[in-house]
């Protein structure tokens, strides 16, 4: 069992969890501001002269080469889906460490494949092999870092790790933009296969980080390795096995891993109603990676490049500085979500963002409509703002709300149909981004327009506020709606923050599981039912 701290303990431990987390994470985005600048580089397109739009094309040639970018780009976003599935059916059974391990190593070997494709025959299909491989061990690798970052985390700065795990996002695209660029005057094929061949650098870390350090505890409790939860945990804490807060979070994570257990849902449970909620707060939190994708993210972050040069008519070389200058502005443009995420709350954020997203493309759509050079600079306004509002809101939220939003029988299949339903859609949207800005180049802005402000009046009726209360009471919340035949939101707004006495009583007030309520108990004692039980069997496991 991959119990290795490789020497470290206490915060150097945590510290360099996360930092393989963070770099694994960096990878999604990295690749994403990678194809922006790539799909518009001269030995890029002379490489894949399939992907070269003509000066004067036809219709049809436009057509067919936007469909050809389109499918090249967005390969990889499918290939990420069904990493994600294997991690859903596979992971429990591997662990955090090895399955991080395996992506990394999976992804390694796509971007091999990618960078020393050969030209002249089925460059295209050696292209999109490459990214599908890469895309599988990135869908691996996303699916589980934050799992196994959190269970290495204290549950106080969760929040914020989500949201430095998304800002990391950020820093990926900015990171490849400027390497692009950098490249740009490179008069060989260098100026493609070394930022597709930079991937495996960080991969490399990610792959070091998960053979280095260990597995989660609470993964070594489930798999009733004790002996080894407690090793992890002495290691994380910079205890020993023996002390008394190591042994008090192992009782803790006993009894909640018992919970779990006693109320482990199947397929069929998330189709409840009633006052537990089930399949509403799947579809709710499912929605936030929906709207996320379908307010045009991805074909601002994708696409920008190509954007700014055909679609604002923006000279080539100025193009790909904007398109740097672009992915600056997003990561700078995450920091707010730190101090946000707590303090204005998750339900007030998604507002702020779909409002900020969906005006910043009407100004860019608006400015499209009659064509000409200063309409395409007050375009390009609309398009920062709108990146400038997603870095903050719609970037972190949909990661953070659908564990929240779910309730424990239910949460990892609600976690898992989430992330399956962001790759899906990033999938569709980054594929029909092209085909729709070729037919109409303001048209797409108003549709992502249209969406954001869809999900305004979606988040407005059906997002409940769940930023500083316990998990049990969303529980509450949704039970109490459902007797008094009130929108959750409104509940939430008049409920008062409830004590863990209170979050008992009301559970049972209302008929609900009181299994699911009684970790808030133990988690202020400190101990399971079992406790001493418990503590004989570690110390004799010792």
């Amino acid at each position: 069992m991959w119990t290795t701290t490789s020497g470290l303990s206490g915060r150097s431990l945590r510290v360099s969890i996360t930092f393989a987390a963070v770099v694994g994470f960096s990878l999604f985005g990295y690749n994403q501001g990678m194809m922006a600048g790539l799909l518009n580089g001269e030995e890029f397109v002379s490489s894949f002269p399939i992907l070269a739009m003509p000066e004067n094309p036809t219709a049809s040639q436009k057509h067919y080469i936007d469909v050809i970018r389109g499918a090249v780009t967005s390969c990889y976003e499918l290939g990420c889906f069904f990493g994600a599935m294997f991690s859903m059916f596979w992971g429990e059974r591997l662990g955090r460490t090895r399955l991080i391990f395996t992506g990394a190593n999976v992804l390694t070997i796509g971007a091999l494949l990618t960078t020393v494709c050969f030209t002249g025959k089925w460059e295209v299909g050696q292209f999109v092999i490459g990214r599908v491989v890469s895309g599988i061990g990135n869908g691996m690798n996303t699916a589980t870092i934050p799992v196994w970052q959190s269970e290495c985390s204290g549950a106080h700065n969760r929040g914020f790790l989500v949201c430095f795990e998304g800002a990391m996002i950020a820093g990926g695209t900015f990171i490849a933009y400027w390497v692009v660029f950098g490249l740009s005057h490179a008069g060989d094929s260098v100026q493609w296969r070394f930022p597709v061949a930079l991937q495996i650098f960080f991969a490399l870390i990610v792959a070091a980080g998960a053979l280095m350090l260990p597995d989660s505890p609470s993964w070594f409790v489930k798999r009733g390795l004790d002996k080894e939860a407690c090793q992890v945990l002495a290691s994380l804490k910079g205890s020993t096995p023996e002390s008394d807060d190591v042994l008090h979070d192992f009782n803790f994570l006993k009894a909640d891993v018992e919970n779990s257990k006693q109320s482990q849902a199947s397929w069929k449970t998330v189709f409840t109603f009633g006052k537990t909620q089930e399949f509403q707060r799947l579809l709710i939190g499912c929605s936030g990676q929906f709207f996320q994708q379908f307010t045009g993210c991805n074909a601002a972050i994708y696409y920008s490049t190509l954007l700014f040069q055909e679609n604002l008519h923006m000279e080539k070389y100025l193009s790909l500085i904007m398109g740097g200058i672009f992915a600056t502005v997003y990561a700078i443009a995450t920091i707010p979500s730190f101090f946000m995420i707590e303090r204005v709350g998750r339900r007030n954020l998604y507002l702020i963002g779909f409002l900020g997203q969906g005006l910043s493309f009407v100004i860019t759509f608006a400015c499209l409509i009659k064509e000409n050079e200063n309409n395409a600079k007050g375009a390009a306004v609309g398009i920062f703002l709108f990146i400038t509002f997603f870095a903050f809101t719609l970037l972190p939220l949909p990661w953070i709300y659908p564990p929240e939003i779910n309730p424990l029988r239910t949460r990892t299949v609600g976690a898992a149909a989430s992330t399956c339903t962001n790759w899906i859609c990033n999938f569709a949207v980054v594929m029909f981004t092209p085909l729709f800005a070729g037919q109409s180049p303001w048209g797409v802005y108003l549709f992502f327009a249209l969406f954001n402000f869809l999900g305004l009046i979606f988040g407005f009726f059906f997002y409940v506020e769940t930023a500083g209360r316990e998990l049990e009471e969303v529980d509450i919340i949704y039970a109490k709606a459902h007797v008094d035949g009130r929108m959750p939101w409104r509940v939430a707004n008049d409920m008062p923050k409830l004590s863990f006495e209170e979050i008992i009583q009301q559970s049972r007030e209302l008929g609900l599981d009181t299994s699911d309520h009684a970790t808030p108990e133990k988690n202020e004692l400190g101990l399971s039912s079992d406790n001493g039980q418990d503590t004989e069997e570690v110390e004799d496991k010792k």
